[in-house]
């Protein structure tokens, strides 16, 4: 797919943004603002831009211990460096400002704070790293919105078993009250987790993010059920003890791919939807559904561990007290949202037990859909908005903010790199945000705000550097990494100064 530059950057409302979508109806592209007061950001996450991972008293995570196991990530990278934004606060908030946005959400490196994962031992540098941050964000008129989980668990948790030892859900509600504590004065928009489902399978069935486990169709569940615990007993402590004084908001970031059926038959609709209800569902029904797991996702686990001889399920049972602990925890819903899939059923083999296995599906996409410089990700703008509209309608029209939403630059080495005039990213974010304008203007979906991913190229996870998702490319080569600004920057820019298209 070729991205070539454009100065364009406002939408006629005839115009329709990729040429692979033309349903009049459905694609053309609309004018429109969002309520007075939408927040609108970019996001990152400690891991993945601070580097300083051994400075000033901060614990060793999961992440500095994968990432420096030799071929866990792409070209053998790790976050020792990153971004090196621990260094660089008031440059990323000058980028910020750069953009004009309200806000900016970042986690907060559970490490950093309680080297060894748990109260006994305070950091006050890492403290300190971070109000100083927020102060620089306030001074800006920037409000922080803070992740406290992105996936870098304290390493001497994982030790004692990690999200698989019961005993987490103390060490989650300690860390998240000693956040509350220290920040929540200055900070009123709070996320427990980001992405459950993404870290749970790829950390504790396929291996491919830390901590590196392959426990096939056991331990993803069970983690789950700790993570959703962990969730509601942190969201109780904010509302018993903090609320009243802090007057803020805690939600959870749950990520989805919006799907359809291969075909009109009964088999594919019902595998659709039951690769909803296992990526979202799982978390969203328990929180903001019906305070349990999705009932196709509990029939569908209970069939296969029988079939696998198992006298019961390997998805646990909420009891009645874990239910009114977890039910209604939400203030608001975060929601990541990246691409569209195809599905259609497929029995899948009895054995090895997995999580993709107890799903009987199979997911692809179309051949004319826009590519990324990612497998996983391609541009299709019409299934945020379905997603939208399907999250209003199962869960009674939470407040949603967007807390991701991004493009992965093409591999264009070829041609040059690095490539700042980034069109397929300008395309991307037009084309999003304006089917989150429909959703919003002729949906009545009750949407808060809007993050991108990212606001800098970053350590991708598994790709280490080689995916850049940044609307500011950072040269990882240069030590003291320099920002420049893509073409993108003028697209989100005219976007948020808009409060959406004019």
């Amino acid at each position: 797919m070729s991205c070539r530059p454009s100065s364009q950057t406002k939408l006629p409302e005839s115009e329709f943004v990729y040429k692979e979508f033309q349903n009049p109806d459905r694609d053309r592209a609309m004018t429109g603002t969002f309520q007075q007061g939408f927040a609108w950001g970019a996001a990152t996450a400690a891991y993945q831009i601070e580097g300083a991972w051994d400075e000033d008293g901060k614990g060793a995570s999961i992440w500095d211990t994968f990432s420096h196991h030799e071929g866990n990530i792409y070209g053998n990278h790790n976050g020792d460096i990153a971004c090196d934004s621990y260094h660089k606060i008031y440059q990323d908030v000058e980028l910020m400002k750069q953009l004009g946005l309200t806000h900016y959400r970042f986690s907060i490196s559970w490490p950093r704070i309680l080297p060894d994962g748990t109260s006994k031992t305070i950091n006050q540098a890492g403290i300190d790293y971070y109000r100083e941050l927020i102060d620089a964000l306030l001074e800006a008129n920037i409000k922080p919105m803070v992740t406290l989980y992105h996936w870098d668990l304290p390493q001497a948790l994982q030790d004692i078993g990690g999200w698989e030892n019961d005993m987490i859900v103390v060490y989650f509600n300690q860390y998240a009250d000693v956040c509350f504590r220290e920040f929540g004065d200055k900070v009123k928009l709070w996320i427990t987790f980001n992405e459950p489902s993404e870290f749970i399978k790829e950390g504790y069935e396929t291996g491919c993010l830390a901590p590196g486990l392959k426990h096939q169709g056991t331990s993803v569940y069970r983690v789950a059920h700790n993570v959703l615990l962990s969730h509601g007993t942190a969201w109780r402590t904010y509302d018993n003890k903090y609320r009243a004084s802090q007057k803020g908001m805690v939600g959870i970031c749950l990520v989805c791919n919006w799907a359809i059926p291969y075909s009109n038959s009964k088999e594919d609709v019902d595998a659709t939807e039951r690769f909803i209800m296992f990526m979202f569902g799982w978390f969203a029904n328990p929180i903001f559904g019906s305070g349990d797991y999705p009932e196709a996702m509990k029939q569908q686990v209970m069939m296969k561990s029988r079939e696998q001889g198992l006298t019961s399920s390997r998805l646990p049972d909420f009891n009645e007290e874990e239910k009114s602990l977890i039910l209604g925890t939400m203030d608001f819903l975060g929601l990541n949202y990246y691409t569209t899939k195809r599905v259609r059923h497929l029995a899948s083999p009895t054995y090895p037990a997995s999580l993709d296995a107890d799903q009987d599906l199979h997911c692809t996409y179309d051949d004319d859909w826009p590519t990324s410089g990612s497998t996983w990700l391609r541009p299709v703008p019409w299934g945020f908005r379905e997603l939208l509209r399907w999250v209003k309608n199962k869960y009674n029209n939470p407040p949603i903010y967007i807390t991701e939403n991004g493009f992965s630059d093409p591999n264009l080495e070829s041609e040059g790199y690095p490539n700042l005039d980034d069109i397929c990213r300008s395309k991307y974010i037009r084309s999003h945000i304006n089917e989150l304008l429909k959703a919003y203007i002729m949906d009545d979906v009750d949407i808060r705000g809007y993050m991108t991913w990212s606001l800098t190229d970053n350590f991708e996870w598994c790709d280490g550097y080689s995916s850049k998702f940044g609307l500011y490319h950072v040269d990882f080569t240069d030590p003291s990494r320099p920002r420049t600004p893509k073409t993108s920057v003028k697209t989100y820019r005219q976007i948020v100064k808009d409060n959406g298209f004019l």
